[in-house]
């Protein structure tokens, strides 16, 4: 069995179609979950790939290409296989990525616990807390400090930041201190995007800065590629949860509210999908869908169902030559088209209570920020979440 596994090797995906399970069928999808939802790790093979050998150039590309889809017009309606592929690496954990070899050095935790500045500014995290928090030109201007802020298992633009490893996140995610500067790095980024959180789950609303914050959002596009790495960042240090209240806020400010129109592709194409279950992406992709116009253009739904020659021929026992199955529950047949129908109507009722649920959290919290109650301004509430 050890031989078998140490042959065996990750399969590159060649087709967006191949990087997006999203809309797989229920059984088809719990052979790829984890418990919770989450896609399961393809494996990771004892070699590594001449592809995978130059990943932080393919990385530069990928985030190459999100600010090229940005700026392309509305009408360009294609997905971009440099997102899908990106995209379906980090939900699975970068198969086939071999870990650096030499020693561990932590560089991200040991940051985040003020032990050593960010490179090459020398800034301490400490005064990055503490000083930049409405500082919006330095945050826009300066484009070193994310990669540390906001740390992954990839190659970012600041090559002085150290790439993530397994065994610095099980650290990371059981040190204190370390997640509690964490998220106030995350409530200054978000105030920065006009943005503030609410509570423990990570439910957000609009600041009061909202409308400055967004407009200037609309037009600084390069933010986008931000905010994608802020919540592949959530996922790695142990806020997934986090991810599904933004996505949401974001997508009704860009397609329902009209304040983020420039940035309704990137959360299609990007944002929605660094959440790992595919329940959270259908439900929020099926909103999408309802709001998008035009609505011809939206491509981002479940691929069409593709004809089958020959499967319209006659069967016995039926009267209109399709095979019927039974229904035990209520004691009828029905046809494999009516049980595809029904489980369709299933999933989408569960996802609609997942936004129904989702909404309700977000109007509430946001009935908490009205009445003064829903503050995370301050480094004293941030003590008061337990990590």
């Amino acid at each position: 069995m050890g031989n078998l596994m140490g042959n065996w090797r990750y399969k590159e995906p060649s087709t967006v179609e191949e990087c997006d399970s999203t809309w797989e069928t229920d059984s088809e999808s719990d052979e790829h979950q984890q418990p919770g939802g989450e896609e399961e790790d393809s494996g990771i093979s004892e070699s590594i790939s001449p592809a995978e050998s130059s990943r932080g150039i393919e990385q530069l590309d990928h985030e190459s290409s999100q600010f090229v889809d940005i700026l392309e017009p509305s009408t360009r309606m294609k997905r971009s296989f440099y997102a899908a592929k990106d995209l379906y690496k980090y939900r699975h954990s970068y198969p086939n990525y071999k870990e650096p070899r030499h020693p561990n050095e932590y560089r991200n935790l040991r940051f985040y616990l003020n032990k050593i500045p960010l490179v090459p500014d020398g800034i301490y995290i400490e005064e990055i807390l503490t000083k930049w928090r409405g500082d919006y030109e330095k945050l826009e201007h300066n484009h070193t400090y994310i990669q540390w802020l906001f740390p992954l298992r990839e190659q970012g633009l600041n090559f002085y930041a150290q790439e993530l490893t397994q065994d610095e996140i099980k650290e990371f995610q059981s040190t204190r201190e370390a997640k509690r500067r964490f998220l106030l790095a995350y409530t200054i980024m978000l105030d920065f995007f006009g943005i503030k959180l609410l509570d423990k789950n990570g439910n957000v609303a609009r600041a009061s800065n909202w409308q400055d914050r967004f407009q200037h959002l609309n037009e600084s596009q390069h933010n986008y590629l931000r905010i994608t790495r802020i919540l592949k960042s959530l996922g790695e240090l142990g806020f997934e949860n986090f991810k599904l209240p933004l996505v949401r806020l974001l997508l009704e400010e860009a397609l329902v509210e009209g304040t983020l129109p420039n940035m309704r592709h990137s959360a299609l194409e990007y944002f929605v999908y660094t959440l790992r279950q595919h329940a959270q992406r259908r439900a929020l992709l099926r909103f999408a869908q309802r709001h998008y116009h035009p609505p011809e253009n939206f491509i981002w739904g479940p691929p069409k169902k593709k004809h089958v020659p020959g499967v319209s021929g006659g069967c016995p026992g039926t009267k209109t030559g399709k095979p019927e199955v039974m229904d035990k529950s209520a004691g009828k047949a029905r046809s494999p088209k009516e049980g595809r129908n029904l489980n369709q109507l299933e999933r989408e009722a569960e996802d609609t209570d997942m936004m129904k649920s989702l909404d309700w959290r977000m109007a509430k919290g946001a009935k908490l920020l009205q009445e003064g109650r829903g503050r995370i301004d301050t480094e004293e509430y941030i003590e008061t979440i337990p990590l």
